[in-house]
């Protein structure tokens, strides 16, 4: 009597791994040497990567058409997101500058994390920072917005205290601004204030950011006077900033 072997389990979705996709990225991109770890056992099993025997009887590994497919919807999402993000990232900007704020996006700023011999330097890049328009130093109140529209991007955010503490060592104020639906206001840390960015353009409050006072260290002024800030409002808009209606016909 023939032996009946138990059906094979069919392999898991796991072609929107980040450890599977980077893995995928590299074979595309090289000769294809195998690791023969088990990040790529499962890639094989997926049926995502193949064993190639080469003329000389050494295997390599070759992406398969169904690992081609995996890594351009990676792809198309990843772009959307940004997209998303970049969108939300200008209407951030653009709210500040609204307030009369001067504003930058993606400025690449030093911040000391820590004191003493525990104390290092780490690079921070808020996605947007806006200082008050005002000649007086102690009125600037700097303060820094970190844009997300994914939740996988936020816990990553909130795995890494250096960066976190960062953003506060840079400004007076610091604000998570999440695409409405990713995270409540509680999974935040209670330093950060949380917006929520609703459908049609709208940023709500869920909790005000808390304010400390500082000053800008010198590093952070050399990074402004080099950078190119966000334009500012014209036309009906700077006007109301000095308090007035707008008259017909004005200009």
């Amino acid at each position: 009597m023939a032996s009946v072997h138990p059906p094979i389990a069919t392999p898991p979705p796991i072609a929107g791994s980040a450890v599977h996709q980077r893995r995928l990225r590299e074979v595309w991109r090289s000769a294809g040497w195998p690791c023969q770890d088990l990040v790529e056992a499962e890639l094989l099993a997926a049926g995502l990567l193949e064993r190639v025997r080469q003329p000389s009887g050494h295997e390599t590994l070759r992406v398969t058409d169904a690992g081609v497919a995996a890594l351009a919807g990676t792809l198309q999402r990843n772009r959307t997101r940004r997209d998303a993000h970049e969108a939300l990232v200008e209407r951030v900007a653009r709210e500040m500058a609204r307030a009369g704020r001067i504003a930058w996006r993606g400025l690449s700023l030093r911040a000391r994390v820590g004191e003493g011999e525990a104390g290092a330097w780490v690079m921070a890049m808020p996605d947007v920072f806006s200082i008050r328009h005002t000649t007086v130093e102690d009125y600037l109140e700097p303060v820094a917005h970190e844009i997300k529209v994914a939740r996988a991007d936020l816990l990553s955010d909130l795995r890494h205290p250096h960066k976190r503490h960062a953003y506060l060592a840079l400004s007076s104020q610091c604000w998570y601004v999440l695409k409405e639906g990713i995270a409540t206001a509680e999974e935040v840390p209670a330093e950060f204030g949380v917006m929520f960015a609703l459908p049609g353009g709208v940023l709500d409050v869920a909790r005000p950011a808390p304010k400390r006072a500082m000053r800008l260290p010198l590093a952070t002024w050399m990074a402004l006077a080099r950078a190119t800030p966000e334009p500012g409002p014209d036309g009906e808009e700077a006007q109301a900033w000095l308090g007035g209606p707008v008259e017909e016909g004005d200009t």
